[in-house]
């Protein structure tokens, strides 16, 4: 049976292996050489430094799938905006792992005093991607035609988000 936890030290390896896959066979990310272990430790603990959630999916003991949030953009205004990113091995796909590992990240990102997701998915053609974030409220909100150029092409990014939490329904504490 699938679990769902926050990551750790050990999980490291098998996060970067899933990402490696997507970078080297996938228009999902728009990276073209995939991070060493040691740059994915690094990514992690950055996430967490700013006590934002980095989840992973296991089963049968295996880390099938990652999602975490990181802060939009660094200035100080986009302090409640983040963007989320899900990864799951091949073998995972089309279980619904990807949407309980969104639906269990929009609950750890709310907790951290996230206000807005935001779904900056790579490739417009990317239905997976963009139907489980549809299916968890996400609204698209944009398409930045042909901003990628990978594997020969040039590709979409399609841009979705929602409101968690709060919201905009009341004022934001100040910095």
């Amino acid at each position: 049976m699938p679990h769902i936890r926050p990551s750790t030290d050990n999980d490291v390896a098998a996060m970067t292996a899933i990402y490696a896959h997507h970078v080297l066979h996938g228009t999902g990310t728009f990276e073209t050489t995939p991070p060493t272990e040691s740059e994915m430790a690094g990514r992690r603990a950055d996430v967490l430094s700013k006590g934002l959630p980095w989840l992973v999916v296991e089963d049968d003991g295996h880390i099938v799938g990652y999602a975490y949030c990181q802060w939009f953009k660094p200035r100080p205004a986009y302090r409640f905006s983040a963007e989320d990113s899900i990864y799951l091995a091949p073998a995972a796909a089309g279980r619904g792992l990807g949407r309980a590992l969104l639906a269990a990240l929009i609950e750890q990102a709310t907790a951290a005093g996230v206000r807005k997701l935001i779904a900056v998915i790579g490739d417009s053609a990317n239905a997976g991607s963009v139907g489980v974030h549809r299916a968890l409220g996400f609204s698209e909100v944009g398409l930045l035609k042909s901003c990628g150029w990978k594997f020969g092409r040039w590709l979409d990014v399609v841009l979705m988000d929602k409101f968690i939490g709060e919201g905009d329904a009341t004022p934001a504490q100040a910095a």
